[in-house]
C-alpha cells in the first residue's frame, strides 16, 4: 500500500454493467467505493451497444406497426424513415441513463475518477485521469470490469462503409444495402433492424448456420422470417476482403469468388476481452492466451483481493451476467457464502424479429449431455393474444428428463421464438433453475388471453394431456 493513496474499502477498475453495479450494491451495504471509467458511465452496453441497439430496434417495430397499421383498420399510409430523429431519440435514452447511474453514485458517495486505472502490486491502482493527471488509489478489495471491444478480421479496417457495432451506432441514414459479417444475436439484430426500415439485408456467416447454440426449432422460425422479409442469408462462407468504390460503398468478396456490392459492411464477429490498459504487472493476475483473465467460481483472480466480472472474464458476454457477478463478489467481499452463477442456467435474449428467449439446455444439448429427455413444443399460431397483436410466428419449446416410467420430469431447458419473447422468459428461467418438474409447474394458471399462456400449454402437454393444442 501506497502511504499517500487515498484508501477505500472497494476500487472498480469500469464503468460499465459490472461495474457500476458492484459500486452501487457495495455502496449500498456499506462499502467506501470508488470507480475508475475512461469514457461514459455504462460502458459498452449502455453507450455503444445494448441499449442503443435496442432503441433502433424499437425504431424498426414502430415502422412495421404503422406499415401493418391498415390491417388494424387504422389508416395511416405508407410510413418514411427520418433516421437522424432515431438517432435523437436514440442518444436522449443513453444519456438519460448515464446521468442517472452518475446521480445514484453522488446518492450513495460513490467517488468516480474520470480517467484510466491500471493495477500495481499491494492493490495500488494508478489513475491517468482525462485531465492529463494522476492520482493513486488503494482498496482493500479490487475489481477488474474493463469490459470488451468488438473483434476486427483481416482485411476489414474499420473506417468509411466498413462499422463494427460501435460507429453502426452512430448512423443518422439508412443504407439502401448492408452486409452484415456474423450470423450470431449482435449480427442477427442489426440484420433485423435494417431490413425492417428499407434497406437490402445479407447476412454472411463462416458456421454452418446463423445462431449457432440456439435449439434448431428456434433458429428455423428465425430463419423462416427473415427469408420471407428477403434477407439473404449465406452460411458456411468466409469473407476474404472489400474493393471500394468511388460512391462510398464497397464490394465484399467471399466464398468461392463470390461478391457482394454494398452502401455498408457490419462487422459483428464477436468481442474480444479488453484487459490492454489494467497493467497487472507485479501482481498475481493471470491472462490467458485468448485475453480473458482466470478467476474461479468466485471471480477471484489469482492475486489475494482482487476480483474480475463480465466480459473480461470467460463467461457469457451479456449485462446482466456481469450484474450477476458483480452481486456475487461483493457478497464475497462481506463474507456472506454467496452461491456461485450457475452459467448454464442464465437467461439469453435475442432482441432480432421475431425475438428469441431461452434459459437451460437445447434438446440436442441435453441428449448429448447424457439425459433421457422429452420435449414438446406449442406455436404462437394457435394464441389467441398472439393473434391479436397480429404477431403469430413463433413457438414455445420445453426440454425435460424423461422418468423411469416414461413421464416427464425435471425442466431442462425453456426455449421461446415469438413475440415478446423476452419479457416472457421469467417464467421458464425460474423453472430451470429451481429445477422444477413438469407436475409442478403444470399448476401454475396463466392469465387469458396472454402470451404466456403458450408456456402454460406447453407444459401441460408434457404431462401427457392438453386442451389447447
Amino acid at each position: 500500500m501506497i502511504p499517500t493513496a487515498e484508501q477505500f474499502d472497494l476500487v472498480v477498475i469500469g464503468g460499465g454493467p459490472g461495474g457500476y453495479c458492484a459500486a452501487l450494491y457495495g455502496a449500498s451495504a456499506g462499502l467506501k467505493v470508488a470507480m475508475i471509467e475512461k469514457d461514459a458511465l455504462g460502458g459498452t452496453c449502455l453507450n455503444r451497444g445494448c441499449i442503443p441497439a435496442k432503441a433502433f430496434l424499437e425504431t424498426a417495430s414502430v415502422y412495421r406497426h404503422v406499415a401493418s397499421a391498415a390491417e388494424f383498420g387504422i389508416e395511416a399510409g405508407s410510413p418514411s424513415v427520418n433516421f437522424a430523429k432515431t438517432q435523437e431519440r436514440k442518444q436522449a435514452i443513453v444519456s438519460g441513463l448515464v446521468n442517472g447511474i452518475a446521480a445514484m453514485c453522488k446518492g450513495r458517495k460513490v467517488d468516480v475518477f474520470n480517467g484510466t486505472g491500471s493495477l500495481g502490486p499491494d492493490h495500488t491502482v494508478t489513475v491517468s485521469m482525462k485531465d492529463g493527471s494522476t492520482t493513486e488509489l488503494s482498496g482493500d478489495a479490487v475489481m477488474l470490469a474493463s469490459g470488451s471491444v468488438p473483434r476486427l478480421i483481416p482485411n476489414f479496417e474499420r473506417g468509411g462503409p466498413i462499422m463494427t457495432s460501435d460507429e453502426v451506432l452512430d448512423l443518422d441514414v439508412v443504407p439502401d444495402r448492408v452486409v452484415v459479417i456474423g450470423g450470431g444475436a449482435i449480427g442477427c439484430e442489426f440484420a433485423s433492424t435494417f431490413s425492417d426500415l428499407g434497406a437490402k439485408v445479407t447476412i454472411l456467416e463462416g458456421l454452418p448456420k446463423i445462431l449457432p447454440g440456439l435449439d434448431d426449432d428456434v433458429a428455423n422460425v428465425v430463419v423462416r422470417s427473415f427469408k420471407k422479409r428477403k434477407i439473404g442469408i449465406s452460411t458456411g462462407v468466409m469473407v476474404t476482403g472489400h474493393t471500394p468504390n468511388d460512391s462510398g460503398g464497397t464490394t465484399v468478396h467471399f466464398g468461392d469468388d463470390e461478391h457482394l456490392d454494398t452502401d455498408a459492411v457490419i462487422v459483428s464477429v464477436g468481442r474480444r476481452p479488453f484487459a490492454d490498459e489494467l497493467g497487472l504487472e507485479g501482481t498475481g493476475v493471470k491472462v490467458d492466451d485468448r485475453g480473458f483473465v482466470e478467476v474461479d467460481e468466485y471471480c477471484r483472480t489469482g492475486e489475494d483481493g482482487v476480483y474480475a466480472v463480465g466480459d473480461l472474464i470467460d463467461t457469457p458476454q451479456l449485462a446482466h451476467v456481469g450484474y450477476a457477478e458483480a452481486i456475487l463478489v461483493i457478497k464475497h467481499i462481506l463474507g456472506e457464502g454467496p452461491m456461485p452463477v450457475m452459467y448454464d442456467k442464465v437467461p439469453w435474449a435475442i432482441y432480432c424479429h421475431p425475438e428469441v428467449a431461452f434459459a437451460g439446455l437445447a434438446e440436442q444439448q441435453a441428449r448429448d449431455a447424457g439425459h433421457d429427455v422429452v420435449a414438446a413444443s406449442h406455436p404462437f399460431k394457435f394464441n389467441s393474444r398472439a393473434q391479436i397483436v397480429g404477431e403469430p410466428d413463433g413457438l414455445c419449446k420445453i426440454i425435460a428428463e424423461k422418468n423411469a416410467d416414461g413421464t416427464a420430469g425435471k425442466i431442462l431447458g425453456v426455449h421461446m421464438v415469438g413475440p415478446w419473447a423476452t419479457e416472457q422468459l421469467s417464467g421458464g428461467y425460474l423453472a430451470v433453475n429451481w429445477e422444477a418438474t413438469v407436475a409442478e409447474v403444470a399448476e401454475f394458471i396463466q392469465p387469458h388471453p396472454s402470451l404466456t399462456e403458450l408456456f402454460g400449454e406447453t407444459v401441460l402437454t408434457l404431462t401427457g394431456r392438453n386442451f389447447n393444442g
